[in-house]
């Protein structure tokens, strides 16, 4: 077993951890909800 972690699987948790943040920074925008909700709502 390694020690530390390979670049790979820090790039994968490193990427996972961006995308994460950038969709709870999404949630937080007011705007981004009420079109989100408008597109859904339009499915129907």
């Amino acid at each position: 077993m390694k020690p530390f972690p390979s670049h790979r699987t820090l790039l994968a948790w490193g990427a996972a951890l961006l995308v994460l943040l950038g969709v709870f920074l999404l949630y937080t925008r007011p705007d981004f909800l009420l079109t989100l909700a408008d597109q859904l709502w339009a499915c129907f």
